[in-house]
């Protein structure tokens, strides 16, 4: 099994194999020979930390990649060509004195090493603590919470909005300050590893340079696993997503620069041919399902993914994961063909605001909703890359929205490297369309280096849109508390990543009240 190549490994394959019970072995989700032997390693595999995802109810999925040397050149992680059994621990004490669930799950060749236990029987709404153990390396600790029980109103949940983390463009220092925070989910919307380098001299976190081989274009799913190494090494990263389950979706740049369903960035040169494309996408998404906290249910296959989702948090949230890039059709604003969800994902998207019975519908979307015409002069100029080019589609899911009756419909954005507070509207062309959601886009967490406060740019942004209530562009994170009666975000800014330990600040805070559209200032 060893031999075969990752490159032909399809999820139905994986599946196939010789039933659901290999298949667990084989995906990294379980295990049930605890008599197996471990081998030693010759050096401390859990070099790329620990993590959880997608908390349900009953528990949730871990996480964690076996490397020995993870920027080795082949992307293999210094990892022997053959499986290696794990085991892991999930407990209610961070010292382990309560184990409540145990078991061990194999990790393959195939799948880079890493594993993605789904541990399950749980108790709802519930802090628990997990570790790995390969031979007699323990892991780092990681924390997560399970989701609320069906029905259950929390008093409160806090989750982080966080997006666009190129690592050559400064310091992941807002990590460092996330992993701080007292956080039950982290919500992450795109751009976890960018392709390639955006900066002329880039620089590994330690200070020292990039070498050559990290600055390369990522083709192949040995570079692509490198990439994800590089960034995954980092130690404030690690202990963001040891602090608590994420969730996660993606946007371009985990495959390659503005790419939507089956064409490439390059498509339009002579002789390009669309099976590279698609096998690049194959390469790209094994990569990331190998290095993310995703279930099997996210798993590749080829160059196809499912990676969009609801996960309910009791009666206070449902959080509905989007995917604005394997189904959007070329832009056209007013072409009612043109679309960026596909009608199947919009359908369900739609149905589910009608199913819901959660008090808040948290949509993590990849690129603005929101109208932004980038100046005040009389003609409307809009940016490509955002729902402005599919007006006809945004206009008929919050058209939806509305007169379902979901009151507080609040969409997540990351992409745009900038913070902005904006009112959604089915019409943006007329005065009177109604307010019928609230939408906060997120800064980067690098992306565009060190940032400013305020840029001409975002004077023009603030005259031209009335809908657009605050916008910064800083580096840093959201983070959103919600109650039964409120949703309140705070703008966590800090004033420099180009050296590590910037402080952090709240710019802006605004806040939301249940069935009130749009919100004010706090």
């Amino acid at each position: 099994m060893s031999g075969t190549s990752p490159r032909r490994l399809s999820r139905r394959g994986f599946l196939g194999y010789t039933g659901i019970g290999a298949a667990a072995v084989i995906v990294g989700t379980g295990w049930s020979d605890e008599a197996a032997a471990t081998p030693r390693l010759r050096e401390y595999p859990f070099t790329l930390g620990v993590a959880s995802g997608d908390p349900l109810p009953d528990g949730v999925v871990l996480w964690t990649r076996l490397a020995l040397d993870p920027l080795a050149p082949d992307g293999a992680g210094g990892m022997p060509s053959r499986p290696v059994p794990v085991r892991y621990q999930v407990a209610t004490d961070e010292r382990f004195r309560r184990i409540v669930r145990a078991g061990h799950v194999l990790a393959t060749p195939e799948l880079g090493h890493s594993v993605h236990p789904e541990v399950t029987g749980l108790e709802p709404g519930r802090e628990y603590f997990y570790r790995f153990m390969v031979g007699r390396d323990v892991s780092p600790v990681g924390r997560t919470r399970t989701a609320p029980a069906p029905g259950e109103m929390p008093g409160s949940t806090s989750f982080a909005i966080v997006s666009c983390q190129s690592y050559e463009a400064g310091y992941y220092t807002g990590f460092q300050h996330m992993a701080e925070e007292d956080l039950d989910l982290v919500v992450h919307l795109g751009d976890y590893i960018y392709e390639k380098s955006y900066v002329p001299e880039p620089i590994l976190h330690d200070g020292t340079p990039m070498p050559d081989y990290l600055r390369t274009e990522c083709f192949d799913l040995p570079r692509y696993r490198l990439q994800y190494a590089l960034y995954k090494a980092d130690p404030h990263l690690q202990a963001a997503h040891a602090m608590c389950p994420w969730l996660v979706t993606f946007d371009d740049h985990e495959v390659e620069n503005n790419w939507l369903a089956g064409r490439s960035e390059v498509d339009d040169e002579p002789d390009q041919d669309p099976a590279v494309f698609a096998q690049r996408k194959a390469d790209a998404f094994q990569a990331m399902y190998e290095n993310l906290p995703l279930r099997h249910t996210q798993m590749p296959s080829g160059p196809n993914i499912r990676i969009h989702r609801r996960i309910g948090y009791g009666a206070l949230a449902d959080f509905t994961m989007l995917d604005g890039r394997q189904y959007r059709s070329e832009r056209g604003r007013d072409d009612p063909s043109a679309t960026m969800l596909g009608g199947a994902q919009r359908d369900w998207l739609v149905e589910g605001f009608s199913s819901s019975p959660a008090r808040w519908q948290i949509i993590g979307n990849q690129q603005p909703m929101a109208q932004l015409d980038s100046n005040p002069d009389p003609a409307v100029e809009t940016f490509a890359a955002a729902w402005d080019n599919y007006n006809v589609e945004r206009e008929q899911v919050l058209t939806e929205a509305y007169e379902r009756g979901v009151d507080n419909l609040v969409v997540v954005t990351g992409d745009r490297h900038s913070n902005y507070f904006m009112d959604l509207k089915a019409d943006y062309s007329n005065p009177d369309s109604p307010v019928v959601g609230t939408e906060i886009v997120g800064t980067s967490i690098a992306s565009n280096r060190d940032g400013a406060d305020m840029l001409p740019v975002g004077e023009n942004y603030l005259a031209a849109n009335p809908h657009m209530k605050f916008c910064n562009f800083q580096r840093g994170y959201s983070r959103v508390t919600m109650t039964p009666d409120t949703l309140t975000n705070d703008f966590r800014v800090m004033p420099y990543i180009s050296t590590p330990d910037a402080p952090i600040s709240t710019r802006a805070s605004y806040v939301v009240v249940d069935g009130v559209p749009g919100g004010v200032s706090v």
